[in-house]
């Protein structure tokens, strides 16, 4: 099974950047359609960002687009979430996950998982 670790979270004022790293090991991540998706307090698993397996096709929840842009580079088997101008509100623990047969943006169709990265934007 391919597994996914996610990097690159920290703690960042509001309006900064961070760049999130999805690296997978074990099988290539080619064949997968990737999501982003954020855990907080009051939002589990809300569903951020995907991408499809050639990372032609993007799909972004409104809260983050034209803030956030997920990307992949098949050959280095990553998956990537750069996000600017991040605000208070997007503070969560972001994680990558894993899919075949296309893309989602319901988090109970990603069969694989990241162990997560924490994001916190400070005022």
């Amino acid at each position: 099974q391919v597994h996914l670790v996610e990097s690159g979270g920290g703690l960042v004022q509001a309006g900064g950047s961070l760049r999130l790293s999805c690296a997978a090991s074990g099988r290539t991540i080619r064949d997968y359609g990737v999501g982003w998706f954020r855990a907080s307090p009051g939002k589990e698993y809300e569903f951020v960002a995907n991408i499809n397996y050639s990372g032609r096709n993007t799909y972004y929840a409104h809260s983050v687009k034209d803030r956030f842009t997920i990307s992949r580079d098949n050959a280095k088997n990553m998956v990537y979430l750069q996000m600017n101008s991040l605000k208070t509100e997007d503070t969560a623990v972001y994680y990558c996950a894993a899919m075949s047969g296309g893309v989602s943006w319901i988090s109970s169709d990603f069969r694989f998982w990241g162990q997560g990265t924490q994001v916190t934007v400070s005022s």
